[in-house]
């Protein structure tokens, strides 16, 4: 089981709920749900900060849903996932126990590795099907 992400705002341990992402071109602030990974220039927040949430004058905040449900794909994410396969099928496989430092996922250090992570292209990421 990965560990809980906590809030972004300091001296907060409390769990986060929500994530805030900056759109500077825009002057907006987006919050939505929890990503599934954490990313650089983007804040986990828990619910109390997330609902206390404001933003500069003259910017504005865009809070999406919170959708308690199951996620259904999108066609824009079956797009991605059937042009991932095209390529993947495309590209010749290494040999796993020839792998370089450098090659371990998180970048150089291996730093960042998730253990539900198999592969990775671009922002794409491929993961393990959850045990149920």
């Amino acid at each position: 089981m990965s560990p809980v992400r906590r809030c972004s705002r300091t001296a907060c341990g409390r769990p986060a709920v929500a994530t805030l992402t900056y759109v500077y071109a825009d002057s907006t602030a987006v919050l939505g749900p929890l990503a599934t990974y954490a990313e650089p220039h983007c804040y986990d927040l828990c619910s109390e900060h997330s609902e206390r949430l404001t933003a500069p004058r003259g910017w504005e905040v865009v809070r999406l849903a919170v959708d308690t449900g199951p996620a259904r794909p999108s066609g824009d994410d079956l797009e991605a996932l059937a042009n991932a396969v095209r390529e993947a099928a495309r590209t010749p496989r290494r040999d796993p126990s020839a792998a370089r430092p450098s090659d371990a996922v998180g970048g150089p250090e291996g730093r960042d590795a998730d253990p539900m992570e198999v592969a990775r292209r671009g922002h794409l990421r491929v993961l393990k099907s959850p045990e149920k």
